[in-house]
């Protein structure tokens, strides 16, 4: 400022908004750590707030909408997160706020986003699809089981599971549950029970923890060989707020190794009940059935036919009897109009054939050539010599016309 202001010559509130503007405008950018309290998105654009991890303090940010595509991220609130920002004020507001060139996850929040990305990719990779779920057997013979060493989780799983069935038997290797080396133990593990031909179903347990301590069951190494098993895997880890990638990859998922056991082994004492109520409907529907069947002979015995089946014999034989008589009378008539017809078609016949004519005194003349005979019929049709031939009723007459 050139000149001092007084109470005569005040400065105006443009001209002092425009001198902090162009005095903050000389600070650079800055990397910034703190926790989002808000994060609210309008027309493309974010505006959040950002608070100190210790003390009372926030600033205001903005992410214009170039920054926010170019991140290709989202942030909520609660997120720990550091930005690149470089601050600002608006002269017409009189405020002061934060313009963002970068942000990007801190501490757990990154790691969240890093299992986050991880998980869609196993997703769409197709390894936690429903159908590649494998079913648990109805009941194990032997269960291979995953856990720390003199933990609660392996005692929680055998305990529980001994309650329930006492013949269930236990193939136990123990690993680190958290730490570096937690990953290839538990993938050694995985692979040694899975080649044992033994082995119905292997459970890994944990009795819980916090979310770093979870992170090697979200390892992409281990969620690909447990994927790879061809023995089905339940996951216990036992902690419901951080859900770690294996409970995803895994064939089921318990709450705790306790739920386990539970959902891995029958109950002998449910599963006996159950069968007695098998049996129990078993002879309800097979008396029900035999009741049935027995009232439906008692009807069919009360029939006519079953009471008194000698009635049938004595109505079929009236019947059979009837339909005899009844038969050589059709044959009687039968025969009669067979004898009129014949006697009619012979006296027809006879009427018709040349014979009748003969018997009236006619003759047949026929003329004898060495070709054959001819009828005559005409005089003309002789000559002198000719022989001939003169049938009559009985016989034949040869003569020699003169």
């Amino acid at each position: 400022m050139a000149t001092p202001s007084s109470p005569e010559q005040p400065f105006q509130v443009s001209f002092i908004s425009q001198s902090v503007r162009e005095w903050i405008s000389r600070l650079g950018a800055a990397w910034i750590e703190g926790e989002l309290t808000s994060y609210d998105v309008r027309g493309g654009h974010a505006y959040a707030k950002l608070r100190d991890l210790n003390e009372d303090a926030s600033v205001s940010l903005t992410v214009w909408r170039s920054v926010r595509e170019r991140i290709n991220s989202d942030f909520k609130k609660g997120d720990r997160v550091i930005v690149n920002a470089k601050p600002d004020f608006w002269v017409k507001g009189g405020t002061l706020s934060f313009q963002v060139y970068d942000m990007r996850q801190a501490g757990v929040g990154n790691l969240l986003e890093q299992l986050e990305k991880l998980r869609r990719k196993l997703t769409e990779e197709g390894l936690f699809a429903p159908e590649l779920k494998k079913p648990l057997p109805f009941l194990p013979q032997r269960i291979g089981l995953i856990t720390g060493r003199d933990s609660d989780a392996e005692k929680d799983v055998r305990r529980n599971s001994e309650l329930r069935w006492p013949a269930v038997e236990f193939t136990t290797i123990h690993t680190r549950v958290q730490g570096d080396n937690t990953v290839p133990e538990v993938i050694a593990a995985i692979q040694t029970l899975d080649a044992d031909p033994d082995i119905d179903v292997i459970i890994i347990a944990r009795g819980g923890g916090d979310f770093l301590h979870l992170l090697p069951f979200s390892d992409e190494a281990l969620v690909r060989a447990a994927a790879a098993a061809l023995t089905p895997i339940v996951s216990a880890i036992g902690h419901e707020a951080d859900r770690p990638l294996l409970d995803d990859v895994a064939d089921l998922r318990a709450s705790t190794p306790t739920d386990a056991a539970k959902r891995v082994v029958p109950d002998v004492a449910e599963q006996l009940d159950m069968v007695e109520q098998a049996r129990a409907r078993i002879r309800r529907r097979v008396t029900e059935k035999i009741r049935v069947e027995t009232q439906y002979f008692d009807s069919l015995r009360s029939r006519p036919a079953i009471a008194n089946p000698v009635w049938m014999i004595d109505q079929r034989g009236e019947d059979l009897m009837r339909l005899a008589a009844r038969g050589v009378e059709l044959v009687d008539r039968r025969l009669v109009y067979a004898t009129d017809a014949t006697t009619s078609l012979r006296q027809r016949l006879n009427s018709l054939s040349p014979l009748g004519t003969l018997e009236r005194g006619y003759a047949i003349v026929e003329r004898i050539e060495d070709a054959g005979s001819h009828v005559v019929t005409a005089t003309d049709q002789v000559s002198p010599g000719n022989t001939l031939s003169i049938r009559v009723t009985d016989g034949r007459i040869e003569a020699t016309v003169e």
